[in-house]
């Protein structure tokens, strides 16, 4: 099959990373694939996909509202599909680029447009909740990443959902060769306590609620511990959660660097790495005591499998998605979300408790082994197969 997915940045954030990664496993299964992105001011992929790739050049204008970037990109999707080779299988795996397929569907140029959903986010724009409706409801076929999204939707929305779960490349967090030592050296904090956070600085990844909970365990994690902040660059992050933060920061007493600006002095307690390449996170859960990951809504959390995949213990917030595949004093300690407490002291004992950090590891492993990419494209390829006999193939339009 010739295949295109489609992702609305080249930020290594869940849903760009899952285009990326099923784009590999399915070119090696013999299909013709390509992966097409909006480039946000000239951004390249980090670490180079293995299929094919079109960037679609997209300039940020901070004076636009986020539904103004959305439209923008969706215009300038579009416009460069609208003029490519057609392909059998078209899939979406965000909103964004949905739209822009819904788009050429029904201008004749696609039989059907496949999307998969993360999650729903809870927007409070109007007409962001419509634009997000009907990239759920408009498409011919869904795909969500978890059987609790998969009944949201459908009891939300009254649409039906395929469920194929997620991924994972276990095999280059396992062989990632750097000890804790060597591995906190090339991120700056050495062997310093450290609590690692992947997600950037969000309000769904409960990110203020992960300050103050760090602020209280440090006495107990160290004097010199450090919490370390990775990732960013969501479609509609906002900066009124961000300035919160930072208030919360010099509230609580913290200092915070950010590594773009040079190597993290030795009083800071919080750094800002930003943007890690893909071929750079083994090493990142390997600098790590613990991972926090304290989310109150998310799609499926391939972050936690990758840091159990790398040996790194997870403190992870209990919501449903999550009770999927972990369980609480198995193969991950979960807290209630949103109480700084309890997840304080969760990251303390998984930090210090040898025996339980032993047993975590060895199961958290178990379970990371469950979930490959080559069983998601297997159940990926099946259904473009029955979306090819359901649509049939695409017809040029000139």
């Amino acid at each position: 099959m010739k295949i295109r997915i489609t992702t609305y940045s080249t930020v290594p954030r869940g849903d760009v990373v899952h285009a990326v990664s099923l784009a590999g496993a399915l070119s090696d299964r013999g299909h013709d694939v390509e992966v097409w992105a909006l480039s946000h001011d000239g951004m390249p992929f980090l670490s180079e996909p293995r299929v094919p790739v079109r960037l679609i050049p997209l300039e940020t204008d901070p004076a636009e509202s986020v539904e103004e970037r959305v439209e923008r990109g969706t215009r300038a999707l579009a416009a460069a599909l609208r003029v490519a080779s057609p392909v059998q299988i078209t899939h979406a795996v965000d909103p964004l680029t949905a739209q822009a397929l819904l788009g050429l569907r029904d201008e004749g140029r696609l039989p059907a447009v496949i999307r998969t959903i993360h999650h729903v986010d809870a927007f409070t724009d109007p007409a962001l909740l419509e634009w997000q409706r009907r990239s759920i409801v408009d498409v011919d076929v869904r795909i969500c990443v978890s059987r609790h999204w998969a009944e949201r939707v459908d009891a939300d929305f009254g649409v039906g959902c395929h469920v194929i779960p997620n991924g994972l490349e276990s095999q280059r967090f396992i062989d990632c060769d750097s000890t804790r030592a060597h591995a906190g050296a090339v991120f700056g904090w050495g062997t310093r306590p450290a609590v690692l956070a992947v997600g950037g600085i969000e309000a769904r990844k409960g990110s203020r609620l992960l300050l103050e909970a760090f602020a209280r365990a440090r006495g107990r994690l160290g004097d010199d511990a450090v919490l370390a902040i990775a990732g960013g660059g969501a479609l509609f992050d906002g900066p009124e959660y961000r300035d919160a933060w930072w208030r919360d920061a010099n509230r609580l007493g913290v200092v915070v660097h950010d590594a773009a600006d040079g190597p993290a002095p030795p009083q800071a307690n919080v750094i800002i790495l930003g943007v890690v390449a893909e071929d750079q996170m083994p090493t990142l859960y390997r600098a790590a005591d613990v991972l926090a990951f304290p989310s109150t809504r998310e799609g499926f959390g391939m972050v936690v499998l990758e840091a159990m995949a790398s040996g790194t213990p997870a403190v992870v917030a209990d919501i449903p998605v999550l009770r999927e595949h972990l369980t609480d004093d198995v193969d991950c300690v979960m807290v209630s979300a949103g109480d700084s407490g309890p997840l304080s002291n969760a990251l303390v004992s998984v930090a210090r408790d040898e025996q339980l950090r032993r047993r975590l590891v060895r199961a958290g492993a178990e379970t990371a082994a469950r979930f490959t990419w080559s069983a998601s494209a297997d159940a990926h390829e099946q259904l473009y197969a029955r979306v090819l006999r359901d649509f049939g193939e695409p017809v040029p339009v000139r």
